[in-house]
């Protein structure tokens, strides 16, 4: 998977109290390690519980740094320190409406949802059935009944609901799809990874009154982006 060695596949056997723990202790790491930095990102990363988005025969490696396996084609759930790693440089906070390309596993709209708070929205695409109904039922399990879940292309955004705040891409493109870019207000941004040759680049856009300003984060390695716009 993308050069990642994913464990094998093994019946479950941690405790709810273990896990508890171990996303404790997850969340210290990332706070020492720089990526996480937001108190509200915080208190979204340890009230949802990874483990309840991970297929069962991967629970056990929730809080592993590596993705794991989704129903789907191409599907995975990212790596714990990707979550900050994308919404931190977003500045995602309450009130915001969101908009999610690639729903995955349905964690990282749970997590958004916590961040965003009752004032804001959150609006997650994915563009295989297959993940999407997995996410779609652990989402509904664990209680995000109001995030708007829409099976289509996320290339080409969810126009009935913009403009939207905070654009996240969760997988690589050529360039970010300009459908996306559309439905940014003034101070908009979206993050996503970006192709630049053989590599990855994590990218940050924002819309400022002069036109759309850039910056690159640092590289990353995400599966490929499908849709219209995709690669």
């Amino acid at each position: 998977m993308l050069g990642w060695i994913v464990p094998p596949p093994r019946e479950p056997t941690k405790t709810k109290e273990e896990f508890a723990c171990e996303r404790a202790a997850k969340v210290d790491e990332l706070a020492a390690s720089g990526y996480l930095k937001s108190e509200r990102i915080r208190q979204a990363l340890l009230k949802v519980g990874r483990e309840e988005f991970i297929p069962r025969l991967y629970r056990d490696y929730s809080y592993l740094e590596v993705p794991l396996p989704l129903p789907g084609a191409r599907a995975t759930i990212s790596c714990p320190h990707s979550y900050p790693l994308f919404y931190e440089p977003l500045g995602l906070e309450a009130g915001q409406k969101f908009l999610e390309v690639g729903l995955g596993s349905g964690y990282g709209a749970a997590v958004a949802r916590e961040v965003v708070g009752k004032e804001g929205l959150v609006v997650a695409m994915e563009i295989d059935p297959v993940t999407f109904q997995f996410a779609k039922a652990n989402l509904e399990e664990t209680g995000y009944h109001d995030v708007v879940l829409v099976n289509a292309d996320g290339t080409l955004g969810y126009p009935p609901l913009q403009p939207y705040d905070r654009i996240s891409i969760t997988a690589a493109c050529n360039a970010i799809p300009p459908p996306l870019l559309d439905q940014l207000p003034l101070g908009g941004r979206v993050i996503a990874p970006v192709f630049a040759g053989n590599t990855q680049m994590l990218v940050l856009m924002e819309r400022t009154e002069t036109g759309m300003r850039s910056s690159e984060i640092c590289p990353v390695l995400y599966v490929s982006l499908q849709g219209k716009y995709g690669v």
